[in-house]
């Protein structure tokens, strides 16, 4: 684990991207005026029989990547998050997992990347939505390490396939010969006082976080949980097993997204722990760079932190 900040994920998604399709030209990727904010232009000049513009018609990208699909082609859907997983959800439902089309479909610029853009354009229901839909499997990853790996991997995943991606540089967080597998959390570190929760970028902030408790004499577990759906249960449950507080933090709604999903578990397991979901409220948002509003719904490290000292003295 260098720490270091490295390069978007959605840099490293372009660039992975792009070595694979030059192995296999039946790798095709199908965007909706999005080639520029996906960082998908060296791909579209390289290899321009392998990519499709569709033009700001969402829900036709995703027709268009269920029939690629059908036909034989390893499919990535390339879109703004907050767009496609919306203005699409019925064709996503119907035409991709219904049909059981290995489509690949990328949230870009999801959670809250397009920060002063506002609501109109922020993506915090996608987990809530995509969870409801039978036959869908979603991952959101920390850092470039795991963006470079689940995009390897969904060349030869056999369902339809959601990965969400941001827009900033995120820290390199694994240890060198870290194993990466879609539905298989990774517990980046370990402690037995405190539980840290998250995925995506947000996993950062708790990685942070953990490092500022450790200063103060306690010990966190930091897992990043990039599979929202399949979630991983037993992971889950053993961190928490000796835990005296959990927190889980998310770039999502309060609803339906990470921390309920902890909530239920813990509720149907019949587990007692002092717990807090951090997340986006149930109120008109904020406006602010990414930083900005995540700072100041308590997702600020230094914040978290502060919250765990509170919990685990109560």
């Amino acid at each position: 684990m260098d720490n270091q900040i490295g390069k978007a994920n959605l840099e490293i998604f372009a660039e992975t991207l792009l070595q694979e399709a030059k192995l296999d030209n039946k790798i095709v990727v199908v965007t909706s005026d999005s080639r520029g904010s996906g960082k998908l232009v060296p791909f579209g000049q390289q290899l321009p029989y392998q990519l499709i513009e569709v033009g700001i018609a969402e829900q036709n990208l995703v027709g268009v990547c269920a029939g690629l699909s059908a036909a034989g082609k390893k499919v990535f859907g390339v879109s703004p998050s907050s767009f496609l997983t919306a203005r699409s959800l019925e064709q996503i439902k119907n035409d991709v997992a219904y049909s059981n089309q290995p489509v690949v479909l990328v949230g870009i610029s999801a959670g809250i990347s397009y920060g002063q853009l506002g609501a109109t354009h922020h993506s915090i229901h996608d987990f809530a939505v995509l969870r409801a839909i039978n036959n869908m499997t979603i991952v959101s990853p920390a850092d470039n390490f795991e963006t470079a790996e689940v995009i390897k991997q969904s060349l030869n995943y056999d369902k339809p396939l959601f990965i969400r991606y941001g827009k900033k540089p995120t820290l390199n967080l694994h240890k060198k010969g870290q194993k990466f597998e879609i539905g298989k959390a990774i517990v980046v570190n370990q402690g037995d006082d405190i539980v840290l929760i998250a995925t995506g970028e947000t996993v950062q902030r708790a990685y942070l976080a953990s490092q500022i408790l450790k200063k103060g004499g306690l010990n966190s577990t930091v897992i990043s949980m990039h599979t929202i759906k399949p979630f991983d249960k037993e992971t889950f449950l053993e961190a928490v097993s000796n835990a005296k507080v959990l927190i889980s933090l998310e770039e999502h709604s309060i609803y339906g997204g990470l921390g309920e999903m902890c909530a239920s578990i813990l509720s149907q397991e019949k587990i007692s722990i002092n717990f807090k979901i951090l997340g986006i409220p149930d109120e008109y948002m904020i406006n602010g760079s990414q930083s900005e509003v995540l700072d100041h719904y308590d997702m600020e490290p230094k914040k978290i932190a502060q919250l765990a000292k509170i919990m685990i003295d109560q």
